[in-house]
């Protein structure tokens, strides 16, 4: 096993401008996945400190300009983006030992690619943006001319709840936009993954003129403290990510204080490849399922390939899956490491499982992979499913591991059936021998990102979200920042 660079964890929480420990004096391990080593140890909050945390995002909204000085939201902002980017090898080291992170993708999704968008994107919106859009004049009711015109204004108190197999991504994104719109916020980070979130409120705290309150990182081991902004009567709106087990609770306990939700939820992603595509890139496609383990919310791990080129398509995806490099996240070369705890693997065990005794062959993989390498680490092996009905369990529940199901279809009908045959509605893909063809059928599929021969729809200019039972709302572009607001509407005298 790679020797572990050396990290400075950040035990404390944010609450009120200052960094402090649990009241309690509590702390938490954060166990890496690949090792089971003890990485850091942070502060385990009680009830009283999230309703601390709570109560100063209320009186930071309520009390302070930053609803509505944007020239002070902007100089904040940068300032935090300055910090971070001196922090930017503290940050990946930490990734790779508190997520299981691939050393490969710190370098894009899980930490660079946010890093340099995440809040420059919103800080640009905040002079970009139409704060406020004049209507002209009109009769009103009364039969009398007005004046009107609309505006935007911040939403209030935000609770933000983050998972733990992109941290700092969804992070990043909800915090600019959050903030960018004059919001203040209580962030709760997973329990699995909280020194990223600890690392910011360090930051903020030494580095940032933001003030006390507008931003508190709360973490706990009971997922209870999330719950804890979900009930509160002065929290606005909760932005979460995460399973759809925990959105639909969310949406419900949330009912009684009528809580503004945007919730970015499972997904169960299909990449169509039609006939005329060209299978070996296609493919390529497959591998997507071992990024991290799997673990990732938009991944296609459904693959649809037409019955006159299912074997070939087979037999493609078996020798690439065989030579996916997997194993200590620290590697280089590796696109696939652990999963996030031995309760995350068992789950995953646990479908393929499943899918044995459904009927789909299991063609590649489906254990636990032996060598000294993987001796301690939560790893399961690349695994291929073949043969599979889509009404099996494997292909309509997210298995958050790297388990790709392979299903035949007829013809374009069938295909875009199969794919629309789920609750789930997040991602996917059309490989086509033309852009214009995969556009046909990516037209009838209910998700809401889709790739056309490879592109990838992700950026933070363009919204990030999905259909049904994948969640409410979007993240990023303009889309996301507006979720993060309010509108109120005037009317007064014309000429006067």
């Amino acid at each position: 096993m790679t020797e572990l660079p050396t990290i400075r964890p950040e035990s404390r929480m944010l609450i009120d401008g200052k960094l402090v420990e649990s009241s309690t004096g509590e702390t938490f391990d954060v166990i890496n996945p690949t090792n089971q080593q003890l990485v850091g140890r942070v502060a385990d909050a009680t009830a009283d400190d999230m309703a601390t945390a709570i109560a100063a995002a209320r009186r930071a909204f309520d009390e302070t300009s930053w609803s509505t000085d944007r020239e002070l939201r902007k100089r904040c902002l940068q300032q935090l983006q300055d910090a971070l980017d001196a922090e930017v090898e503290e940050m990946r080291e930490q990734l790779i030992q508190e997520a299981g992170a691939p050393r490969m993708l710190t370098g894009s999704a899980q930490l660079e690619t946010p890093l340099q968008d995440g809040l420059r994107h919103p800080i640009k919106l905040i002079d970009d943006f139409e704060w406020e859009r004049d209507l002209g004049e009109a009769i009103n009711i009364q039969g009398n001319l007005d004046h009107r015109k609309y505006v935007h204004m911040a939403a209030g108190v935000v609770g933000a709840i983050t998972p733990w197999n992109f941290p700092f991504e969804v992070t990043i994104n909800k915090l600019g936009q959050a903030l960018a719109t004059g919001n203040t916020m209580v962030l709760k980070p997973a329990p699995d993954t909280p020194l990223n979130a600890t690392l910011i409120g360090r930051l903020v705290a030494e580095r940032t003129d933001i003030p006390p309150g507008v931003l508190n990182i709360v973490t706990s081991s009971d997922h209870l403290r999330g719950e804890d902004l979900t009930l509160s009567p002065q929290v606005d709106l909760i932005s979460f990510t995460g399973s759809t087990a925990v959105g639909q609770r969310i949406m419900e306990k949330g009912a009684a204080t009528l809580k503004r939700l945007f919730l970015e939820l499972g997904g169960k992603s299909a990449t169509v490849v039609l006939d005329d595509a060209d299978l070996v890139a296609a493919s390529f496609m497959g591998l997507a399922v071992c990024t991290h383990g799997g673990q990732g919310c938009a991944i296609p791990t459904r693959m649809l390939l037409p019955r006159s080129r299912y074997d070939e398509g087979i037999e493609l995806l078996v020798a690439m899956m065989e030579n996916v490099p997997y194993g200590d996240p620290q590697r280089p070369d590796v696109l696939q490491g652990p999963q996030v705890s031995e309760k995350q693997r068992q789950r995953v065990l646990g479908y393929i499982e499943k899918g044995q005794e459904e009927g789909a062959r299991l063609v590649l993989g489906g254990g636990v992979p032996e060598g000294e390498e993987f001796d301690r680490g939560f790893f399961v092996e690349p695994t291929l499913f073949a043969d599979v009905d889509n009404s099996m369990t494997i292909a309509q529940e997210e298995i958050f591991g790297p388990v790709l199901v392979v299903i035949p279809f007829d013809d374009d009908d069938d295909a875009v059936r199969i794919a629309n045959e789920s609750r789930y509605g997040l991602g996917g893909g059309v490989m086509a021998g033309s852009n214009e063809r995969a556009m046909a059928v990516a037209d009838r599929i209910r998700t809401g990102m889709l790739s056309i021969n490879g592109g990838a729809p992700y950026g933070a200019d363009l919204p990030f979200g999905g259909f049904k039972y994948s969640g409410v709302g979007r993240q990023n572009g303009t889309a996301g920042f507006e979720q993060y607001l309010e509108l109120k509407s005037y009317a007064w005298p014309a000429g006067s």
